[in-house]
């Protein structure tokens, strides 16, 4: 029954609501959809009520064909029945940053005359709780000229600003309803390498933001040996409750609301309800507050994970519709990039599949498909993760972007992906070598390695390395280009750069150290060794920074160029030292290398046989 708070007494729809009007319905797993149905059933001679709202959970019947006349959509976020009726001309979709939507009902640009939500059983006190959806709902109720709310026993009780008063709602509609809930996904191989290489990027003690999903679900599986991170996302799902009771997650290294995972909102189980049901680890806030860009970045050393339709070799990200088909909506992708971009260390992440689903599109792109619209600009993204690896796009030039994207696009479709770009001249002819992976170094193609306390890992040399690779040379003195070379090398061109990192690692073999710097990375050693056809046997050397020796460094290089060398069953390894290059030899000699006579008194020819 529907009635008034104040006098108790039963009233029509018709008495509170008016046709034309514009009104709120509560988000995500929050969704009144009882007092909805409720509506549908007894609105009488009502028509023309426009509906505003975010994603709503499980269906949204008032999109239906049937309840055209009933209501009118506007959605901040498309799912099933509002994307097929935005398709269909039925409804609008309005994109906006879901951190400034409140601003439209509280500055008049879309004016509420009604709020239609669902909370908690009142306290003691007189307070009901938004429970599992605070986000945007609060800031209907604030602005709404009514507020209309089903009292729902099953509705958690959450902490933090996501409490209001019976005195606040005008009207009351008391039933119990089961919330929606997320079935569980079983993850495939292509998401837990993306979860893999994700987790990578992750320090300890970092504050993450994690959507829903599989990719989300992913990350948080490979999270289980981090120490200290900490939580402040738009949402939460039931990848958090086991990281939160091992404390792996337990927001004591957070710089904002530390000790407290902060949310707008959840959605998953029964079992993460009941796990935020007056958890006081966990705080709801609303979105304007957790979605602030600048409250992001209040956060030192925040990860922001979001994902992609699909993403151009320039960076660009399309994450809300498919062509001209509007899909989703923008939701807090750009707060969270932007907000992690300010961030003290803070590392933004666009994580996406190579492919769609059946393999046969290629979601890293030459140019966005045709009525695609841009969510995240090219100017935002830092990070961009499929399970070929991880493209670090900031700082870096349309041509070296390019060159990141393909390497980590899915192979098949890489060739054409740079035919594409060398049309428009963002690749020049002399970078020959699409990238390829070295499969021995595991599945990841990048080896974590810790030398003298400081964490570096060992990955191939990539095309998009050419600038890397000269920083590199440029930082070497006279004597190392010497040792190295056997004569002292005064430049290193864009073009040999080029050449250099554009290897066939199947063939030959090209192996760097890299430590991050800041938000980026440093070479501080390289390996390589050039495969000779004739006797089955390749040419090895190896370079290291000079404040980087004697640390390991060299041998581990040598080691992981003989291992792969072995394991591809080449024949002997040869290398030529100078003779006073007494360090280099050293390194050679303790993995079994042997002299040999050939003649020549200016170096040295070393052999190990394999």
């Amino acid at each position: 029954m529907l009635r008034d708070r104040v006098t108790k007494r039963s009233v029509q729809w018709s008495d509170l609501l008016r046709s034309g009007e514009r009104i709120f319905i509560g988000s995500n797993a929050s969704t009144p959809s009882a007092m909805i149905d409720h509506l549908i059933a007894n609105a009488g001679p009502l028509r023309d009520i426009e509906v505003c709202h975010l994603l709503c959970l499980p269906e949204n019947r008032w999109a239906y064909q049937e309840n055209s006349k009933l209501f009118k959509v506007n959605s901040f976020f498309l799912s099933g029945a509002t994307r097929d009726a935005v398709a269909e001309g039925r409804a609008d979709y309005t994109p906006c940053f879901l951190s400034e939507i409140p601003r439209l009902f509280n500055e008049g640009v879309l004016p509420l005359d009604a709020a239609l939500i669902m909370v908690s059983p009142p306290d003691e006190y007189g307070y009901c709780s938004l429970g599992v959806s605070v986000d945007i709902n609060i800031a209907a109720v604030r602005s709404a000229r009514l507020v209309i709310a089903q009292i729902n026993p099953k509705m958690p009780r959450s902490n933090g600003h996501s409490f209001i008063h019976l005195e606040q709602i005008d009207a009351i509609f008391e039933a119990e309803q089961e919330l929606p809930t997320i079935p569980s996904v079983e993850l495939d191989q292509v998401t837990e390498q993306i979860g893999q290489y994700v987790s990578l990027l992750v320090k300890d003690g970092s504050t993450l933001q994690l959507g829903i999903g599989k990719i989300p679900d992913a990350v948080l599986r490979y999270l289980g040996n981090h120490r200290d991170l900490g939580v402040h996302s738009e949402m939460i799902s039931d990848g958090v409750i086991e990281l939160m009771k091992k404390n792996v997650i337990n927001n004591r290294k957070k710089t904002f609301h530390r000790g407290k995972t902060i949310t707008t909102f959840v959605i998953g189980s029964r079992k993460l309800y009941d796990f935020v049901d007056g958890n006081p680890h966990i705080e709801f806030y609303p979105s304007e507050h957790v979605n602030s860009p600048v409250n992001i970045a209040r956060n030192d050393n925040m990860v922001s994970i979001n994902s992609a339709i699909e993403v151009d070799v320039t960076g660009q990200v399309v994450a809300d519709s498919i062509g001209y088909r509007f899909y989703s909506g923008i939701g807090g992708q750009v707060d969270f990039i932007r907000g992690a971009a300010l961030s003290k260390n803070g590392i933004p992440i666009i994580a996406l599949p190579s492919t769609t689903r059946d393999g046969q599109i290629s979601k890293i792109v030459a140019k966005l498909t045709e009525g695609s619209g841009v969510v995240t600009s090219r100017g935002d993204v830092h990070y961009v993760v499929t399970e070929y690896g991880i493209a670090y796009l900031r700082g870096k030039s349309i041509r070296e972007r390019a060159l990141e994207l393909i390497r980590i696009a899915h192979p098949k479709f890489r060739q054409q992906l740079l035919e594409s770009v060398r049309k428009h001249y963002w690749v020049p002819e002399y970078q020959e070598q699409t990238p390829t992976n070295v499969p021995e170094l595991g599945a990841l193609d990048i080896k974590p390695m810790t030398f003298d306390g400081e964490e570096m890992y060992l990955r191939p040399l990539y095309p998009a390395d050419e600038r890397k690779l000269q920083e590199f040379f440029y930082s070497h003195n006279k004597e190392t280009l010497l040792m190295r070379y056997n004569h002292t090398v005064t430049e290193l061109s864009r073009e040999k750069s080029c050449n250099l990192v554009s290897v066939d690692q199947q063939k030959d073999l090209a192996l760097c150290l890299i430590k991050r710097i800041d938000d980026g990375e440093q070479i501080e050693g390289v390996g390589r060794y050039y495969f000779n056809r004739q006797d089955n046997s390749c040419e090895v050397a190896f370079v290291v920074k000079e404040s980087q020796r004697g640390k390991g460094m060299a041998k581990a290089l040598l080691n992981e160029m003989i291992n792969i060398a072995k394991s591809r069953r080449l024949s002997k390894m040869q290398a030529y030292v100078r003779p006073d290059n007494r360090p280099m030899l050293k390194v050679f000699e303790h993995y079994g290398f042997q002299q040999r006579l050939d003649g020549d008194v200016d170096e040295i020819y070393l052999v190990l046989e394999l």
